[in-house]
């Protein structure tokens, strides 16, 4: 099987940020392992910041984005370097591949980024996958590196995604405030994950948490990918949640239907830009007939975006129905919305999103 596998920042450092050397050791044994069965796995992993934090002696992480960016410039060498040597004696070479979720998005960089990650599983090298937090924007707060995930999942057609954090899997609610809560062990194709709560980000260190990877699962599961979440410091995580006989975490089953790259990139990965609010009769048309929205529907717009931008498209109670890449601009559409083509001069087009730059959410559940 092909496998990916994500860390997060709170399982591979101690509460100081400096990097847990027996938690390296453990990822780089059950990877090995995983290897000498035959599987091919791919690493994505978190860590530069707090990395970054722990080099310069900082009692804590700093919230400013500037800073976060200089950090994880700082930290990245060294996580690579902790990387390089526990795997070395395993007789595994380590390759770093940097991402960001505009990788995913864009046809080109897509294509570039997958031939260079099944090469090097090609090679038999563990690509060892961050973002590039250096020079990243805003993501860099929000535990992209769960979402980049499931879009490597998807592009290298994995069979599983294990996400390994620091709870033992998906709660009905938080475990760390209600003592009743029970895990959740299997999510079937046929559950509403976009109605399923979580927390987020659970310690200072980590920027992502559970909602995130509630997130990537959903993203993984549109691509038909097996989804794990499991405890990291749970003995052989890696090789029970690879086993799909066996039972550890919460487990996410793949869907049959799936997503392309550059829809599932719309939908999860891309910043929307701005608000596009439609009538009744738009949201039947786009949710029911999936039809593309045309400007007569158009009741209002928000935002300052450009064609091409990702927008959400909300209903009018603010209710998100779909989001796509817009063919106009916003003041385009300002000027032509509630307009239909006979109210228009020849040769003015009403298309302001094409039902295959368009996903409906509604339709994810």
């Amino acid at each position: 099987m092909r496998v990916v596998v994500k860390v997060g920042t709170s399982s591979i450092t101690h509460v100081s940020g400096a990097l847990n050397a027996d938690m390296f050791t453990s990822l780089a044994a059950q990877i090995s392992r995983l290897r000498g069965d035959g599987h091919e796995v791919l690493l994505v992993t978190s860590g530069a910041v707090s990395a970054g934090v722990a080099a310069l002696g900082m009692s804590q992480r700093p919230a400013d984005v500037g800073t976060l960016q200089a950090l994880a410039a700082i930290g990245q060498s060294r996580l690579m370097e902790r990387y390089n040597a526990v795997f070395a004696p395993h007789g595994l070479v380590t390759a770093q591949v940097l991402l960001v979720p505009h990788d995913f998005g864009d046809r080109q960089q897509y294509l570039h980024a997958r031939r260079t990650m099944l090469r090097l599983l090609e090679l038999g090298v563990l690509p060892v996958i961050n973002e590039n937090d250096a020079i990243a924007n805003d993501e860099i707060r929000f535990g992209d590196n769960d979402r980049i995930a499931a879009l490597v999942a998807h592009s290298v057609a994995a069979d599983v995604l294990v996400l390994l954090t620091d709870q033992e899997g998906l709660y009905t609610e938080d475990p760390r405030s209600n003592t009743t809560a029970a895990l959740i062990a299997l999510v079937s194709t046929d559950d509403d994950l976009l109605s399923v709560a979580a927390g987020s980000a659970g310690t200072a260190r980590g920027s992502g948490g559970m909602a995130s990877k509630l997130s990537a699962a959903r993203i993984a599961s549109w691509s038909g990918v097996r989804t794990v979440i499991a405890r990291s410091s749970r003995d052989n995580v890696l090789i029970e949640a690879v086993d799909p006989q066996a039972t550890v975490g919460t487990t996410f089953l793949g869907r049959d239907r799936q997503l392309s790259a550059r829809r599932l990139w719309i939908a999860f990965a891309a910043q929307p830009e701005g608000r596009i609010v439609i009538d009744a009769g738009a949201v039947a048309a786009v949710e029911s007939r999936g039809t593309s929205l045309l400007s007569p529907g158009v009741t209002d717009v928000d935002g300052d975006f450009a064609a091409g931008d990702v927008v959400d498209v909300v209903d009018g109670s603010g209710h998100l129905v779909a989001r796509g890449a817009t063919s106009m601009s916003r003041a385009e559409i300002a000027s032509l919305r509630g307009k239909r083509a006979a109210d228009l001069g020849e040769g003015v087009s009403t298309l302001v999103v094409h039902r295959d730059e368009m996903v409906v959410l509604s339709a994810l559940r």
